[in-house]
C-alpha cells in the first residue's frame, strides 16, 4: 500500500509544486486547506483527497489526520490574514501546537517541516524568530520532525525572485539599504523540493533542524547583478546609503516592484543578518541532486525560462491577501435587507461565444482591462500607497485563468470556463466588490456579454466611495463592455479563412 502523507499549505508557493512531486514519487498525498475551492482548476484535484480544516481550529485536524504516517507544515502567515487582532506571531504558535498535538494524537510516523535560514543570534527580525518557534514548537512535539531551514527561494513566480527581478529590471542605479552588502546563499526551487521529497527516507528517530542553501554565497547586491546579467541587461550601479531604514526601503521596494509592503517588510527584516548555513549535516543524510546542487545563475536562467514559456507552476500571489475580503459573494437572495450597489451591463455582438470568451478570460495583465488605462493606473498607485497589492501582480498565463489566480489587484473567485468569470476585489476599498463577466449564446451564431460590478459598502466610508467613483463609471465600464465585445468580433475576423 502507498504512504499516505498530507500537506498543509498546498495552495502556497512551496506546497503547491511538492504535491505533484509526491504523487509522482508514488505516495498518496491528503491536502489539508481552508478553502477547498481553490484547489479546483489545479491539474492534480482528482488525485488527492481534501480535507477542509483549518489550523487555528483543532478539532478541525482529526479527520485529515487519521491514518497518515508524515506530514508537511509548510504554512505561514508573514502575508495571510491574521484575524480578530491577533499577531502573526500568534497565530503561527497556535497553529504549530495544534498541529503538533495532533499528529502525537494520530501516532503520525514523521513531521517535515520548511522553515528559514538565520545566523544564531538574538537579533532575528519577527519573521525569522517566528518561525525558528514554529520549529521549535514541532520538534518538541513527540513526533521526530525534519526542520529545514532554507536560503533564499530562487524559482519562477518566488517571493525573493520577484523582489530581485523587478528592483533590477526597474532601477539602472539602486540607491540602496546596507544590506545589499550582506552575504546570502540561495537555492533553487527544485533543489528545495528534492530534499523535500527525500526526507520521507531519513532514518525514524532522527529529530532536528537542517540548513539546506545551494552552492553559492553572494552579497545580495551581486544576486542583483547575476540577475541583470542572465535577463541579458546592463549590471547595475548599486550604492549601499545607511540611511535607509527597513521601514524606508519596504516603502520603496512596495513602489518599485509587484510585492506589497505588508510582504516586504518581513522580507527586508529578514536580510538584514547574514543568511548563510552554519552546517551541511544534511549531506550525510540526503545526497546531492543528481547533476548537484543547481548554481543561482542556473536556478534565475530556469526562472526566466519558465517565466518565458508561461509555465509558472505556483507564485507568491497565490497567498491570500492580509485585509482583503475572502468571502465569496453571497447569492442573490441572500442580498435581502443589505444595502448593494450594482453596475450591469450588456452587448450583444456577431462573434461567437467561444470568440468572446477567449476575450474575457485574456483580460487583465499584459492585455489590459480594456477602458481608460490612465484609470486603472492611477487606482493601481493608490491602492500601492497606502499598502495594497496595486496593479501590478499581473496574471500568471497569458490566456488561461483557474480559480485562486491573482490578476491585477483581484482575484478570480469563481470560474465556469466558457462561460462566468467572476473576480473579487483584493485592492484596499471600504467595502467589499466583485467584478462579473459572463458570455453565452445566441440564436444565430452570436453571443451576448453581460458585465457586473457589485459593490458591498462598509458603513459611511463605503457609500461615499462608491458616490465619488460614480461619475467615472459611464468611461471604465462602458468602455469596457464596448472594447470587450469589439476585441471579440477582430478575433471572429481574424478566425475567418481567407
Amino acid at each position: 500500500m502507498p504512504r499516505v502523507v498530507l500537506v498543509t499549505g498546498a495552495t502556497g508557493y512551496i506546497g503547491g509544486r511538492l504535491v505533484p512531486r509526491l504523487l509522482e514519487a508514488g505516495f498518496q498525498v491528503r491536502i489539508l486547506v481552508r478553502t477547498p475551492e481553490k484547489l479546483r482548476d489545479v491539474p492534480w484535484r482528482d488525485r488527492v483527497q481534501v480535507f477542509q480544516g483549518d489550523l487555528t481550529d483543532r478539532a478541525s485536524l482529526d479527520p485529515a489526520f487519521d491514518g497518515v504516517e508524515i506530514l508537511y507544515y509548510l504554512v505561514h502567515s508573514m502575508g495571510g490574514a491574521a484575524g480578530r487582532g491577533a499577531t502573526f506571531e500568534r497565530i503561527e504558535q497556535l497553529s504549530a501546537q495544534n498541529v503538533a498535538q495532533a499528529a502525537r494524537q494520530a501516532n503520525l510516523q514523521r513531521i517535515i517541516y520548511l522553515g528559514g535560514l538565520h545566523p544564531e543570534t538574538d537579533r532575528l527580525s519577527r519573521h525569522l524568530r517566528s518561525r525558528t518557534e514554529v520549529g521549535n514548537i514541532l520538534l518538541h512535539s513527540g513526533v521526530p520532525t525534519i526542520a529545514f531551514q532554507a536560503g533564499v527561494v530562487i524559482g519562477s513566480g518566488s517571493t525573493s525572485f520577484e523582489m530581485i527581478r523587478h528592483l533590477t529590471e526597474v532601477l539602472p542605479y539602486m540607491p540602496a539599504p546596507q544590506w545589499v552588502r550582506n552575504w546570502v546563499q540561495p537555492i533553487a526551487i527544485t533543489d528545495v523540493l528534492y530534499y523535500l521529497t527525500e526526507a520521507t527516507e531519513l532514518p525514524s528517530d532522527l529529530n532536528r533542524t537542517f540548513d539546506i542553501g545551494g552552492p553559492d554565497v553572494w552579497r545580495y547586491g551581486q544576486m542583483m547583478n547575476g540577475y541583470a546579467v542572465e535577463a541579458g541587461l546592463r549590471q547595475r550601479a548599486i550604492a549601499a546609503l545607511p540611511v535607509l531604514t527597513p521601514w524606508l526601503a519596504s516603502q520603496w521596494v512596495n513602489l518599485v516592484t509587484p510585492i506589497p509592503r505588508r510582504i516586504a517588510v518581513p522580507i527586508i527584516e529578514s536580510l538584514q543578518n547574514d543568511c548563510v548555513a552554519s552546517e551541511h549535516d544534511i549531506d550525510q543524510y540526503i545526497p546531492a541532486p543528481p547533476g548537484g546542487l543547481t548554481s543561482y545563475r542556473h536556478a534565475v536562467r530556469l526562472a526566466l525560462a519558465k517565466m518565458r514559456d508561461g509555465e509558472v507552476e505556483t507564485s507568491w500571489v497565490d497567498g491570500s491577501v492580509r485585509g482583503a475580503p475572502s468571502d465569496p459573494l453571497p447569492s442573490d437572495p441572500d442580498w435581502a435587507g443589505h444595502l448593494v450597489y450594482i453596475d450591469f451591463k450588456t452587448r450583444l455582438t456577431p462573434a461567437s461565444s467561444d470568440q468572446l470568451w477567449s476575450v474575457i478570460e485574456g483580460i487583465g495583465g499584459e492585455n489590459g482591462w480594456y477602458s481608460f488605462p490612465l484609470a486603472w493606473a492611477v487606482r493601481g498607485w493608490m491602492d500601492k500607497l497606502v499598502g495594497g497589492v496595486g496593479l501590478r501582480r499581473g496574471r500568471r498565463h497569458p490566456a488561461q485563468l483557474n480559480t485562486g489566480d491573482a490578476l491585477d489587484f483581484w482575484r478570480v473567485e469563481h470560474l465556469e470556463r466558457g462561460t462566468m468569470l467572476r473576480l473579487r476585489a483584493e485592492m484596499l476599498v471600504p467595502g467589499r466588490a466583485w467584478l462579473e463577466m459572463s458570455s453565452t449564446p445566441t440564436p444565430g451564431g452570436g453571443s451576448r456579454y453581460t458585465q457586473r460590478a457589485i459593490f458591498f459598502p462598509a458603513g459611511l466610508g463605503g457609500r461615499l466611495y462608491w458616490w465619488a467613483i460614480l461619475p467615472f463609471h459611464g468611461i471604465i465600464f462602458n468602455g469596457m463592455a464596448n472594447r470587450i465585445v469589439a476585441a471579440a468580433v477582430l478575433a471572429r475576423a481574424d478566425d475567418r479563412p481567407d
